[in-house]
C-alpha cells in the first residue's frame, strides 16, 4: 500500500492497471515521457515529488537494469478510470479511486507539465472537454508502445486530441525517476484495431465515483448558492423592513421604513374613526376607537417594525414565506375607554333568568331559561386597546348557569299549569254567598320557582287568593270594633269593644293545590273564626286615661287661618297615644290641600309674609307642642319659627310644613294619653288626658343680643304685604320636670333660640328697585290693615330657622337627670315650602 509514509506493498499494485512497454520501445517511451512531463522553462525541483496513493501504480522504470514485471491480470470493470482534459495544463487532480490529493502521474514525479501531445497553454480545465476512458485491458497493456503515444500508455488512458503534435523535438526533461515496470515483454504484436469496448463499470471504480463525493459536491453547491443569495440580499435590502412583516394585517415586509410608514398611515390611520364590532356573550355592540380614547402611537409602532436581520438563516428563510404580525401600539384615554366599555357592560350584564311559567289570562306561557353573564370590564378594556385595529373583538364574560332544564319546564307545564287553568275555583260562604276564583286570575295565585333538580316547584299564594275572594264574602263577616275613649260629660268614657267573626282564609284555602289539580267542579267551604278587636274594653280601661295632664290655648288668628286650624284640630281630636308610641302631626293630618277642605291663608316665604293653601297650621302646632310640653311628653322633633311671633311664648313654639317640617312627641309613661283639640272662631285649645305623674315648670330667660330689621320696598300689589318689622333677639327656655308625688326633680333642660329681625316691608305704587334701609331703633305698631307682626302674629320664613341650643341643667341631689332635646333644627324648606302659621 502506498501512502504518505513512502512505503509500497507489492501486492497492492495488483489492483492498478500498469502500462507494459516492450524493451525495444523503452527508449522511445522515455523520450516521450520526458516531453509530456516537463514544462518548458521550469526545472523539476519547483514541484516537489509526492508519494503515490494506495491505488496509484508504481512508476515505470527505464534503463538497462530494469527488470520487466509480469503483467497483472486486472478485469476491465475493476480497472481505475480517470477524467483527463484533452488539452491544457496539468492540474491538481484526484485519483479515480482515492481521496483528492496533490500527487504525480503514474509515470513520474508530480510536475507542472504540458499535455502529452503539446506544450502547456493558457487554457483552463473548464475550457476543454473531458472524457471518461476505461482502463486498458491486459491485451492492450501488452501492445507495443508507439512513438508519440508513450504517455497515454504509461499513465491513465486519455483521449489524444485531433491536433497533431508540433514538429520538432520534444521538450527536454529529466528522465523518469524509476526503472521501467518489471516483467517480460509482450509475446507478440497487439491485435490490429481499437480495443473492444467494455461495458461501463458500475462498482466503486465507475464514472460517478464514491457516494460521499457526490453528496459533498451537491452540499457545497447548495451552500455556495445560499451564500451568494445572502450576500446579495444583504446589499440590496439593508435597512428595509423584514420580509413578511404585517401590522394589523397590512403587508409592509421588504419595504423601506418611510414607505412602510406611508402605507400604515394611509391604511391604518382611518381605522380609528371606523366602528369596531364587539361581542360580549350573546350581545353585540359597536365602539369607535377614537371616541373610546384610542389612537395609533406611531412612534412606538414603527419602532417595533425593526429592520432586516443579519442572521443568515433568518434572512435566507424569509424568501420562502413566514413573517411576523407585530400589532399596533395605541395611546389610550382610560376614562373615555372605561366609559365606552361601561356602555357595553350596561347591555351585556344580566342576571340569570331561570325557566318559568307565567300566565296570559288563562293561558300558561313558558319562559325559556337564559344564563346570566357579567362582562370583565378591565380585561375587555385592555383587549380592545390591543386588538381594535384588527377588526371585530370578542370581550371576555363570566356566565352564570341556570338550573331549570327544558324538560323540567315542559313537565311543569303539562302536570301543573295546564290543569290549574282548566276551570274556576268556588268558595261557599254563609247564607248561600259564594266567592269565585276565575281561571283567568289563577295566574295571580299560582307561581313557580326552581326546585334545584332541573324542574319547577309550584307556589300557591294564599294571600293573593284572599285578596280576590275576601270582598265577595265580606257581607257574611262581622268586623271587630275596638274600644273607644270618648270625652263626654266633662270626662273620658270607654266605649266597649265588639268581637267579630271573619273568614279564616288560610284554613279555608288549605285545599287550594288539590282544587287546582282536580278535574271537573272545584268547590270548597269557607271556615269562619272569632276575631278580637285590636283594643279591647279591658285594655282601654287599663290605659289610665282619667285626667288632664297638659293643656294650652292660643288665639289671635284671622278667619282663613281659623278655618284651617279648626279642620286640622278635628283630625287629631281623640287621637290615642299608647305607652311608648310616637305621635306625628303631619302623619295625622296630611295631606292638607284644597281637596281636603283647606283654604289659602298666611304663610312666611323667604322672610316675607305671603299666602298658600293650608296656611295657619303652625298655630295648632304651637298649641299642641305646649300642651305636650306641660304633660311631660318627650320632645322628638320640633322647629321654632325663624322670627318671633308675639302671640306665642318665646323659645316655646313650633312651626310645620307638610313634607318638610314636622312636630313629633313620644309618650314616655306606662299609661296612655288622649289628645283633645277644641277650636273656636277666636282660639284653639289642646288638652292631653292621661294619668298625672309629673309636674312641669317653664322658666323663660331674658332677651339679649338685639338686632335691628332691614327695610324692603316693593311694588304695591297682591305680592306685597306691608309689615312694620321687629327686632331680632336671643332668648332661652328652661323646662324643669319633677315627680308629682314627691316633688323630686327629674330633669332640667334649657333650650336657647335666636330669632331673626322681622323686616320692614313697604308697598309703593311705583316699581322702584327693592331697597334696604336702616331700621328704626324700636319697632312701631302696625297700622290698621297691616299684617300682624311680633305684636300681631306674622309667620317666619322657611328659609331661615332660629339658632337653637339645648342645655340640660343639673338636677338637685337625688333627682333623675332629664333627657337632652336635640339642639339642631331641621333644614329650612325651599322657597315654595314656607312655614305655615
Amino acid at each position: 500500500m502506498s501512502g504518505k509514509n513512502g512505503t509500497n506493498d507489492p501486492e497492492d499494485g495488483q489492483d492498478d492497471a500498469r502500462s507494459v512497454v516492450p524493451e525495444p520501445e523503452a527508449a522511445a517511451q522515455d523520450a516521450a515521457g520526458d516531453r509530456s512531463e516537463a514544462i518548458p522553462g521550469e526545472s523539476p525541483e519547483h514541484t516537489p515529488p509526492s508519494v503515490a496513493d494506495d491505488a496509484a501504480p508504481e512508476p515505470a522504470r527505464s534503463g538497462p537494469d530494469a527488470e520487466p514485471a509480469p503483467p497483472a491480470e486486472v478485469p476491465p470493470w475493476e480497472a481505475p478510470t480517470a477524467v483527463l482534459p484533452v488539452v491544457g495544463p496539468a492540474t491538481d487532480r484526484t485519483d479515480a479511486v482515492g481521496p483528492a490529493t496533490d500527487r504525480t502521474d503514474a509515470v513520474g514525479p508530480a510536475t507542472d507539465r504540458t499535455d502529452a501531445v503539446g506544450p502547456a497553454t493558457d487554457r483552463t480545465a473548464a475550457d476543454v472537454e473531458t472524457e471518461v476512458l476505461p482502463s486498458l485491458s491486459d491485451d492492450a497493456a501488452r501492445e507495443p508502445a508507439v512513438a508519440g503515444d508513450a504517455t497515454a500508455r504509461s499513465a491513465t488512458p486519455s483521449e489524444v486530441p485531433d491536433t497533431p503534435p508540433p514538429a520538432g523535438p520534444p521538450p527536454a526533461g529529466p528522465p523518469l525517476a524509476g526503472p521501467p515496470p518489471a516483467g517480460p515483454p509482450p509475446a507478440g504484436p497487439p491485435p490490429a484495431g481499437p480495443p473492444p469496448e467494455e461495458p461501463a463499470p458500475t462498482g466503486p471504480g465507475g464514472d460517478s465515483g464514491p457516494p460521499w463525493r457526490r453528496i459533498a459536491l451537491v452540499t457545497g453547491g447548495v451552500f455556495a448558492v445560499l451564500a451568494a443569495l445572502y450576500v446579495g440580499d444583504l446589499v440590496v435590502s439593508s435597512g428595509n423592513v423584514p420580509r413578511g412583516v404585517t401590522v394589523a394585517g397590512i403587508e409592509i415586509g421588504g419595504r423601506s421604513v418611510p414607505e412602510a410608514e406611508q402605507i400604515l398611515r394611509a391604511e391604518l390611520g382611518p381605522r380609528t374613526d371606523e366602528p369596531v364590532t364587539v361581542t360580549a356573550g350573546d350581545v353585540t355592540a359597536q365602539i369607535v376607537p377614537a371616541q373610546a380614547g384610542l389612537d395609533v402611537d406611531w412612534e412606538h409602532t414603527l419602532d417595533r417594525i425593526g429592520s432586516q436581520p443579519l442572521d443568515p438563516i433568518t434572512r435566507v428563510t424569509s424568501f420562502f414565506g413566514g413573517g411576523d404580525e407585530i400589532g399596533v401600539v395605541s395611546t389610550r384615554d382610560d376614562a373615555a375607554l372605561s366609559a365606552a366599555i361601561g356602555g357595553v357592560r350596561a347591555v351585556a350584564d344580566r342576571a340569570p333568568r331561570e325557566g318559568n311559567l307565567v300566565f296570559d289570562g288563562a293561558t300558561p306561557v313558558p319562559v325559556a331559561p337564559l344564563p346570566g353573564q357579567t362582562l370583565d370590564a378591565e380585561a375587555s378594556a385592555d383587549l380592545f386597546a390591543e386588538r381594535w385595529a384588527f377588526g371585530d373583538v370578542e370581550f371576555p364574560v363570566e356566565t352564570v348557569d341556570v338550573t331549570v332544564t327544558p324538560e323540567g319546564l315542559e313537565r311543569a307545564l303539562r302536570e301543573v299549569a295546564d290543569p290549574a287553568v282548566a276551570g274556576d275555583v268556588t268558595v261557599r260562604g254563609r247564607d248561600g254567598a259564594v266567592a269565585t276564583l276565575p281561571s283567568d286570575r289563577i295566574g295571580a295565585v299560582l307561581t313557580f320557582v326552581p326546585d334545584g333538580n332541573g324542574g319547577l316547584s309550584p307556589q300557591y299564594g294564599i294571600e293573593a287568593a284572599t285578596e280576590i275572594l275576601r270582598p265577595q264574602l265580606a257581607a257574611t263577616e262581622v268586623e271587630p270594633k275596638d274600644a273607644r275613649i270618648v270625652l263626654e260629660g266633662g270626662g273620658p268614657t270607654v266605649i266597649p269593644s265588639v268581637a267579630g267573626e271573619l273568614v279564616d282564609w288560610p284554613v279555608s284555602l288549605e285545599s287550594l293545590p288539590q282544587l287546582l289539580a282536580a278535574p271537573g267542579e272545584r268547590v270548597t267551604d269557607a271556615v269562619y273564626k272569632p276575631a278580637e278587636p285590636a283594643l279591647t274594653t279591658e285594655a282601654a280601661e287599663k290605659l289610665g286615661i282619667r285626667e288632664v295632664i297638659g293643656e294650652f290655648t292660643t288665639g289671635g288668628f284671622e278667619y282663613a287661618s281659623g278655618v284651617n286650624i279648626r279642620l286640622a284640630a278635628s283630625e287629631i281630636n281623640g287621637a290615642l297615644v299608647k305607652p311608648g308610641e310616637t305621635f306625628s302631626l303631619n302623619g295625622y293630618t296630611g295631606p292638607r290641600g284644597a281637596a281636603q277642605g283647606y283654604v289659602e291663608s298666611g304663610i312666611i316665604n323667604n322672610g316675607r309674609p305671603s299666602k298658600a293653601v293650608g296656611g295657619g297650621i303652625s298655630q295648632l302646632a304651637t298649641t299642641l307642642y305646649n300642651a305636650t310640653y306641660f304633660a311631660g311628653m318627650e320632645d322628638v322633633e320640633h322647629t321654632e319659627h325663624s322670627y318671633y311671633i308675639s302671640r306665642y311664648p318665646a323659645a316655646r313654639e313650633a312651626t310645620v310644613y307638610e313634607g318638610a317640617i314636622d312636630l313629633k312627641f313620644r309618650n314616655p309613661f306606662d299609661t296612655g294619653v288622649l289628645i283633645q283639640a277644641i277650636g273656636t272662631s277666636s282660639d284653639i285649645t289642646v288638652r292631653i288626658w292621661g294619668t298625672k305623674t309629673v309636674d312641669v315648670e317653664s322658666v323663660t330667660g331674658s332677651r339679649t343680643n338685639f338686632t335691628a330689621p332691614n327695610t324692603i320696598t316693593l311694588p304695591a300689589g297682591p305680592g306685597c304685604i306691608p309689615s312694620s318689622g321687629a327686632q331680632g333677639f336671643t332668648v332661652s327656655d328652661t323646662r324643669i320636670i319633677t315627680d308629682a308625688a314627691t316633688g323630686r326633680q327629674i330633669s332640667s333642660t334649657t333650650r336657647t333660640v335666636r330669632y331673626d329681625p322681622v323686616p320692614v316691608v313697604r308697598c309703593v305704587s311705583a316699581e322702584p328697585e327693592p331697597e334696604r334701609e336702616s331700621a328704626p331703633a324700636a319697632p312701631s305698631q302696625p297700622a290698621p290693615g297691616e299684617a300682624e307682626t311680633p305684636g300681631g302674629g306674622a309667620e317666619e320664613p322657611a328659609g331661615a330657622r332660629p339658632a337653637v341650643t339645648t342645655t340640660p341643667q343639673p338636677a338637685p341631689s337625688g333627682a333623675d337627670e332629664g333627657e337632652e332635646v336635640p339642639a339642631a333644627a331641621p333644614a329650612a324648606a325651599s322657597p315654595t315650602a314656607a312655614d305655615t302659621e
